[in-house]
C-alpha cells in the first residue's frame, strides 16, 4: 500500500512538474487600428507572454469587436468569472463569461452613459459601478443578472459635483467610493478634484481638489486606487496633466478623506501619469507616464507617502501593466487613445529579478497596424498552480 501511494505522488508530481514548466502566461488585449490604417479594425488578442515559452508574442486566438465601438478597458469581477469592456463611442458595457469557452460577448446598453471608461465591482460581487465620461454620471449595476439599477448624477453644478468622471475605486469597509473628474472628451476642459460616493446608496458626499495650483487647475486627476492592506484606508491618485502623484489618507473619526501631493514627476522630465498598479504583498507600487514613456516604481511599505525607488524606461504611451503571478516579470502597454506620440503600440517587457531590466519589447500587434489599449492577464494562471499543489498534498 505504501509503495503505491508512493508510485500515485511520484506520478502526480511529475505532472505538476510537466504542467508548470509547460505553464502558459496568457494576456488579453483589446486593440484597435492605428490611424494610418486604411480599414478600421478592433478586437480582443489572447496572446502568450511569457518570454521562456515557444509561443512568446504570439496571438492565439482573436475575438473581433465591432469597428466602430472604440473598445477601451478591461475589468474582471471579485472572482474573475467575468470581463467587462467599455467603450468611448457606444452606450454599450459587454461582458465576457470567461467560464465558457469558446469566449463570447454579450452586450449591455447603458442609454445613460456616454463614454465609458472605468468600472469596479463591490467586495461581495454583487454590483458594479460604472463611470461616464461623457454624461457626467456614474451607473450602478446589478452584478449577478448585469442589469443597470440606477444612475447617479455627479454634473449638477453644486459644490460636490464632478463632471467628467472617469477613474473610480471602491472600499466597502467604509462605503465609500471615489471617482475623478479627468477631461471633457474633446480634451478642451479638465477637471480637479475627487468626488466621494456612498457605496451603498450612491448618494454624493463630498469633493476635495487635488492639484498644486488655484482653481481652475486643470490638474485632471485620471486613475484612483485603494493601496492594498492598508490601515487606514490610503488612496493613491495619478494627476495626468499636473504631472503629480497624491494620496488621501481617510480619518475614521471623521469620516472623510485628506489629500497630499506625493510626488512630483516634472523633475524626472516625465508627464502624463496614468495607470497605478500594486503588487500582491502591497508594498511596491507601479506608476506609468506616458511621455516619452516609463513605469515608476515605489517602495510602498508608507502608503501615505510611497518612497521613489526608479524609473524604468518603456515605450510612448505606457499605459497599463500587469505582473507576472510570481512577480517576476512586468509587462506595460504602450498606447494611449491612439494620441500622436504616446501610441507606440508595443509591450515593455522588464525582468523584475534582475533590477528592472527591459529585456525587450512584444511588437506582434504595432508590426500589424494596431495599437493595444489595454492588457490584462487570463485569470485562470492565479489559481492554477495552487490548485495543483492541493492535489499532491491531498
Amino acid at each position: 500500500m505504501g509503495r503505491v501511494r508512493l508510485l500515485i505522488l511520484t506520478l502526480l508530481f511529475l505532472v505538476v512538474c510537466t504542467s508548470i514548466a509547460s505553464a502558459e502566461l496568457l494576456a488579453l488585449l483589446n486593440y484597435e487600428s492605428k490611424p494610418n490604417q486604411p480599414v478600421r479594425r478592433e478586437g480582443i488578442a489572447i496572446m502568450e507572454i511569457d518570454p521562456d515559452s515557444s509561443d512568446f508574442g504570439k496571438v492565439l486566438m482573436d475575438v473581433p469587436l465591432p469597428p466602430d465601438l472604440v473598445a477601451h478597458h478591461i475589468f474582471f469581477n471579485r472572482d474573475r468569472t467575468k470581463a467587462y469592456i467599455t467603450a468611448l463611442n457606444k452606450s454599450l458595457l459587454h461582458v465576457v463569461d470567461l467560464t465558457r469557452f469558446p469566449y463570447r460577448l454579450r452586450a449591455i446598453e447603458v442609454p445613460d452613459c456616454q463614454v465609458l471608461e472605468d468600472l469596479v465591482v463591490s467586495e461581495d460581487n454583487r454590483t458594479w459601478y460604472l463611470t461616464c465620461m461623457g454624461s457626467s454620471s456614474v451607473i450602478m449595476g446589478d452584478a449577478v443578472t448585469d442589469r443597470p439599477m440606477k444612475t447617479v448624477r455627479t454634473g449638477n453644478g453644486d459644490p460636490v459635483s464632478v463632471l467628467y468622471p472617469h477613474g473610480i475605486a471602491i472600499h466597502n469597509g467604509i462605503d465609500r467610493v471615489l471617482i475623478t473628474s479627468t477631461v471633457k472628451p474633446d480634451m478642451s476642459d479638465a477637471g480637479d478634484s475627487i468626488t466621494v460616493i456612498e457605496a451603498s446608496t450612491g448618494a454624493v458626499l463630498s469633493t476635495h481638489r487635488v492639484a498644486s495650483k488655484p482653481a481652475p487647475a486643470k490638474s485632471a486627476p485620471v486613475e484612483v486606487m485603494f493601496a492594498p492592506n492598508s490601515q487606514p484606508p490610503v488612496v493613491h491618485v495619478t494627476n495626468m496633466m499636473e504631472g503629480t502623484l497624491w494620496a488621501g489618507t481617510w480619518d475614521p473619526t471623521t469620516k472623510s478623506f485628506t489629500f497630499a501631493q506625493i510626488d512630483d514627476f516634472g523633475p524626472r522630465q516625465q508627464g502624463m501619469p496614468l495607470e497605478m498598479l500594486y503588487n500582491a504583498k502591497g508594498d511596491r507600487l507601479y506608476v506609468t507616464t506616458a511621455k516619452p514613456g516609463f513605469v515608476n516604481v515605489y517602495d510602498n511599505s508608507n502608503p501615505r507617502q510611497p518612497t521613489f525607488l526608479q524609473a524604468i524606461p518603456a515605450a510612448p504611451g505606457a499605459h497599463h501593466s500587469v505582473l507576472s503571478p510570481d512577480e517576476h516579470y512586468l509587462f506595460v502597454q504602450n498606447s494611449l487613445l491612439n494620441l500622436d506620440g504616446i501610441s507606440d503600440g508595443s509591450i515593455t517587457v522588464i525582468d523584475l529579478k534582475q533590477g528592472g531590466r527591459v529585456m525587450g519589447s512584444i511588437d506582434t500587434l504595432k508590426a500589424q497596424g494596431f495599437n493595444p489599449n489595454c492588457i490584462m492577464l487570463l485569470p485562470n494562471h492565479f489559481r492554477e498552480s495552487n490548485l495543483r499543489a492541493r492535489l499532491i498534498l491531498e
